[in-house]
């Protein structure tokens, strides 16, 4: 049963390791939501993964097939909480997207916590080289903090108290309603 409506999309970003996916899931059930993780749906949408897309095709066509899906999902019925992967925000036409569709929320982490969390660094080669990865960092938390309507620092948090937080942001904004409330109004 849904426990609770959202009254437009919701699209977590962040750096890698931030918990964009678990946390859309873990409130997804929370909830009684739908989520989505963009890279998943890519991966059925290309036939094969993003390592590959990007061995194959580059990167270009991998941001285009990605503005593609972010498309794609916009164009359901029913908003839903989507899990971004870490560069969605590289392409300026994803974020007037995500932006024109619904909020925006940055998972914030820093480079250490997210590498503490990820446990196969060998399906992220960035974490292979924690230099480059605080490189990669600094140039996209601009475009993070600017892309975004909220910002749930995640530092030192576990999955619980992050979707307690994010829950929290959703309601206060007026995203997330009770589906009991919203069931009594209708537009006139």
């Amino acid at each position: 049963m849904k426990r609770f409506n959202l009254s437009k999309y919701v699209f977590l970003i962040g750096f890698m390791g931030a918990g964009k996916t678990t946390i859309s899931r873990r409130l997804s059930r929370l909830c009684g939501l739908t989520s989505i993780d963009l890279d998943s749906y890519i991966e059925r949408m290309a036939g094969m993964s993003i390592s590959e897309i990007f061995a194959d095709s580059g990167e270009r066509v991998f941001r285009e097939t990605e503005t593609q899906a972010l498309r794609d999902i916009v164009s359901q019925d029913e908003p839903m909480i989507v899990s971004c992967g870490g560069g969605v925000v590289t392409t300026p036409i994803n974020i007037e997207i995500m932006k024109q569709a619904g909020v925006v929320v940055h998972l914030l982490v820093d480079v250490d916590e997210a590498a503490s969390r990820i446990t196969d660094k060998s399906s992220r080669p960035l974490f292979q080289d924690l230099d480059a990865a605080r490189t990669r960092f600094a140039q996209r938390l601009p475009i993070y903090e600017a892309a975004s309507d909220f910002t749930v620092d995640t530092f030192d948090k576990n999955t619980n108290a992050i979707t307690h937080d994010l829950r929290r942001c959703l309601q206060h904004a007026g995203v997330l309603v009770d589906a009991s409330e919203s069931s009594n109004c209708r537009n006139s």
